[in-house]
């Protein structure tokens, strides 16, 4: 296969750099058993993605996530079963057995490509209240900073609804919304969104075409193709293309990011920018953090995330991941953003340097008190400026 014509190249895809990439069950175990061929192809694939080259910055290598799912199908030979199991209970006592096995194959593959991985297991809950949402957030993107594969399946042995309806895809529009992530991509047993015969190119209100399709359901997977389109409508919301394809087809994950027409593709429908607008302008501060002089040039000049030394007050109550301004010495608000710690927390540690941090609180999310990727600076006369 040639290269691409740039004109035909999906805007975006080409460049993105942080990617979330979700396989389902039916990719997996078209059978109803997990199939160690298909998973090691997937794991190739991610191999290639995080060691792949990102526009003409040879061989500078995506961030990945996989979230992916398989733990029932992994497991339920485990139990004794003839076939995949009916009941709930069996569902989730097929995962808690399956899970290490597919997680033990994933690793293997990866780290014969000389990729390291990490196992994380989440639910939807995690990631909808607040500080269990910063926390997986932090672990994740800190995972990506060194350099490994975090490969993420919902803890389906406690969890009851994301098993009935097949939350995985849900899951993964969340996990792309909390690491800021540029695509994500549903890989599925199928080509695409298909309009009859058709793959269906492009997509720009997912929710609009889900009364277009079936609710259908394979041997192994939980979802259909409605909840990859939810899942998509979430993901595009968050500032992320979303691409549904084939899993089953090698080489489709390489397509995408090359940005070739393949599968279906929902464009990002807010971006960084936006999220930096909504900080500024849609969210209401609940506190003030007051700063020297330092930690003001710092912030202006240089983009920097605020540390607790550069904190000389806290103002106003207000819980980790809520807004709050940030002043000057002379009162004037220079910027706008998400604290990663609390009113009390800000109080016990600030003028301390990062490395107090968890001397004094007993634990430390982050070395700073609002992160930079958080956070709008404002031009000097009041309008709103770069990120910091």
């Amino acid at each position: 296969m040639g290269i691409p014509d740039v004109q035909s190249l999906r805007p975006g895809l080409v460049q993105a750099r942080r990617v979330v990439v979700k396989v389902g069950s039916a990719v997996l175990a078209s059978e109803g058993r997990v199939d160690a061929r298909a998973v090691a192809r997937i794991a190739a694939s991610l191999a290639t993605a995080h060691a792949g080259t990102r526009g003409k910055e040879q061989g500078a290598g995506r961030e990945v996530v996989l979230v992916t799912s398989g733990a029932v199908a992994s497991g339920w030979s485990g139990l004794g079963l003839d076939a995949p199991p009916a009941t709930i209970v069996d569902k989730q006592a097929s995962a808690a057995i399956g899970q290490p096995r597919l997680m033990a194959l994933y690793a293997a593959s990866l780290d014969a490509a000389g990729v390291r991985s990490a196992q994380v297991l989440l639910t939807s809950d995690d990631l909808r209240e607040r500080a269990r949402f910063l926390n997986a957030r932090r672990t994740l993107l800190r995972l990506l900073e060194a350099g490994v594969v975090p490969i993420i399946n919902e803890n389906d042995s406690v969890v009851f609804d994301e098993i009935r309806v097949g939350d995985n895809d849900r899951l993964s529009a969340l996990v792309a919304d909390a690491i800021g992530a540029d695509l994500l991509v549903i890989l599925t047993s199928v080509e695409g969104v298909h309009d009859g015969d058709r793959v269906i190119d492009r997509i720009d209100e997912p929710r609009g075409a889900m009364g277009h399709v079936r609710a259908e359901k394979t041997l192994a997977g939980t979802g259909g193709m409605a909840t990859k389109l939810e899942a998509a409508a979430l993901g595009s919301e968050s500032g992320a293309h979303v691409v549904i394809a084939s899993g089953r087809i090698e080489g489709t994950l390489s397509r995408v990011l090359a940005g070739e027409e393949v599968g279906t593709w929902i464009p990002a429908r807010r971006t960084g920018a936006a999220r930096k607008r909504w900080i500024a302008a849609a969210t209401r501060a609940g506190g003030v953090l007051v700063i020297d002089e330092g930690a003001a040039r710092a912030l202006r000049e240089r983009g920097a995330s605020l540390l607790p030394k550069g904190v000389v007050d806290v103002r106003g109550s207000f819980d980790a991941g809520e807004s709050v301004d940030i002043a000057g010495p002379g009162g004037e608000r220079i910027a706008r953003g998400l604290a990663i710690y609390s009113d009390r927390d800000c109080r016990a540690i600030m003028g301390k340097r990062s490395d107090e941090i968890a001397g004094v609180l007993g634990y430390a999310y982050d070395e700073c008190v609002v992160h930079r990727d958080d956070m709008v600076v404002e031009m000097r006369g009041g309008a709103n400026g770069g990120a910091a």
